[in-house]
C-alpha cells in the first residue's frame, strides 16, 4: 500500500482517490495561477535551477570567466571600503559592528546582483552538475572554472588593494580604518583562518541556494548572510584578500605570509564549507527524488557543459 510522500498526484489508500482531487473546485483559473505562484519551490526545483546555472557557467569561454572574475575581484573591494567608512564615522559603541556588517555586504551585492564570477559562489553552482555526473571530464571542467575564476578574483583584489595603499583615493580617516580592520584579520593563525573560512563558505553557498526562491527578497538575503560574515568575524578568501594584499602593499607582511598564512587556509576553508559540506548535502537531499521522478540520469546538457560554448557550436553546425 502506497504511503503519502507529496501532496500532488498521490493516492489516498483510505479514500481511493488522489490527494490533489481534494483541492477546492470553485477556484477560478486566475486563483489557481495565484496559488501556483505563491507556492514555495521544492528542493528539487531549487536544485535544478542552480544546476542549470552551473551548466551555463561550465560552458563559458575562459576569456568570459576571466573578465567576469576580474570584475568581481575589483568590486568586492567595496566591501572593505564601506565597512571601513562606517568604522571611521560611527562612534565606538557596542552596536557599531552591526552597522559595519551592513557596509561589508556592499561588495557582495554588487558582485552577486551583477552576475560576476565570485569563486566562493561557484563552489556550489558549478559543483552540482559535476555531482550529478562525476566523470573525469566533469572534474576537469570544474577545475578549469575554479582555477580561472580564483586567479581572476585574486588579481582583481590585488589591484584594488594596491590602489588603496597609495592613500591618494580615500580620506585619511578611512585609510586608517582599513588598516585597523586589516590588522584584525592578520592576527588569525592559519588554523583559525581555515575554520572561520569553512563557516563563511557555508554562508555564501547558502546565499546561492536561497536566491532562486527569493525573487523579491534577494537584497535582504545577501545583506543578512554576507553581513553575518563580518559580524561573526569569519573569513572569506576573496574579500579577505583585499585586506591581506593591502597590508602587504603597506609593507606590514610578506608574500609568504600572504599566501601560506592566509590565502591558502581561507581558500581551503571556503571550499570545504561551500563544496564538501553544503553542495554535498544539497545534492544528497534531492538525489532520491531525482530517481523517483525518472531523473536519475544527469540531463544531457551536463555533458555538453564540459566543452566551451564555441566548441559546442561548431559541432552542432557540422
Amino acid at each position: 500500500m502506497a504511503g503519502r510522500t507529496t501532496a500532488e498526484g498521490l493516492e489516498d489508500p483510505a479514500e481511493g482517490h488522489t490527494l490533489e482531487e481534494d483541492a477546492p473546485k470553485d477556484l477560478s483559473a486566475q486563483e489557481h495561477a495565484q496559488v501556483e505562484e505563491h507556492r514555495n519551490l521544492r528542493p528539487l526545483a531549487v536544485y535544478e535551477v542552480i544546476r542549470r546555472e552551473g551548466v551555463d557557467e561550465l560552458r563559458r569561454p575562459v576569456a568570459s570567466l576571466w573578465w567576469s572574475g576580474l570584475a568581481a575581484g575589483l568590486s568586492i573591494g567595496f566591501s572593505v571600503v564601506a565597512e571601513a567608512a562606517l568604522h571611521a564615522h560611527l562612534p565606538d559603541a557596542p552596536w557599531r559592528p552591526i552597522i559595519e556588517s551592513i557596509g561589508y555586504s556592499l561588495g557582495f551585492l554588487i558582485v552577486i546582483l551583477g552576475r560576476y564570477q565570485l569563486f566562493t559562489e561557484i563552489t556550489l553552482t558549478a559543483v552540482l552538475p559535476v555531482l550529478a555526473e562525476p566523470t573525469r571530464a566533469a572534474l576537469a571542467a570544474l577545475a578549469r572554472i575554479w582555477a580561472v575564476v580564483f586567479a581572476a578574483n585574486m588579481v582583481g583584489t590585488a589591484i584594488f588593494a594596491a590602489l588603496l595603499s597609495t592613500r591618494l583615493i580615500l580620506p585619511a580617516e578611512i585609510d586608517e580604518a582599513i588598516l585597523v580592520i586589516s590588522r584584525e584579520l592578520a592576527t588569525l593563525t592559519p588554523i583559525d583562518a581555515l575554520v572561520r573560512g569553512i563557516v563563511a563558505g557555508w554562508l555564501i553557498a547558502t546565499v546561492a541556494w536561497l536566491l532562486p526562491s527569493a525573487e523579491h527578497s534577494r537584497v535582504i538575503i545577501i545583506v543578512a548572510l554576507t553581513g553575518l560574515i563580518s559580524l561573526l568575524q569569519l573569513s572569506h578568501v576573496v574579500s579577505g584578500s583585499v585586506e591581506i594584499f593591502y597590508l602587504a602593499a603597506r609593507g606590514e607582511i610578506g608574500l609568504g605570509t600572504v599566501l601560506g598564512g592566509f590565502i591558502l587556509p581561507l581558500l581551503v576553508g571556503n571550499v570545504i564549507g561551500g563544496s564538501a559540506l553544503f553542495a554535498l548535502l544539497a545534492y544528497g537531499q534531492v538525489k532520491d527524488e531525482m530517481k523517483d521522478e525518472g531523473a536519475g540520469k544527469p540531463p544531457a546538457d551536463t555533458a555538453a557543459a564540459l566543452k566551451p560554448k564555441e566548441n559546442v557550436s561548431r559541432e552542432t553546425m557540422t
